[in-house]
């Protein structure tokens, strides 16, 4: 059982550092902080999806660890 989170903690973890890598650049440094007003503007619906899956995996990723970390997978 412990291999199969083993498993499952390698593929979200390459999973997650694609999916970083895959997201668009937000801050243009210490600039960004004069232009507050562009920190609340709307996200396209891609980059929207991209974020949902980034956190799912994420989740997933941290689960993962949680249980062989602890020792639950027996």
């Amino acid at each position: 059982m412990a291999n199969f989170f083993f498993i499952i903690q390698m593929i979200t973890g390459v999973l997650l550092i694609i999916l970083v890598l895959l997201h668009s650049p937000k801050g243009d440094g210490i600039a960004a902080i004069g232009s507050a007003s562009q920190l609340f503007s709307s996200q396209k619906s891609a980059e929207k999806g991209l974020n949902k899956v980034t956190y799912i995996v994420g989740g997933i990723f941290i689960l993962s660890t949680l249980i062989l970390g602890f020792g639950l997978a027996g």
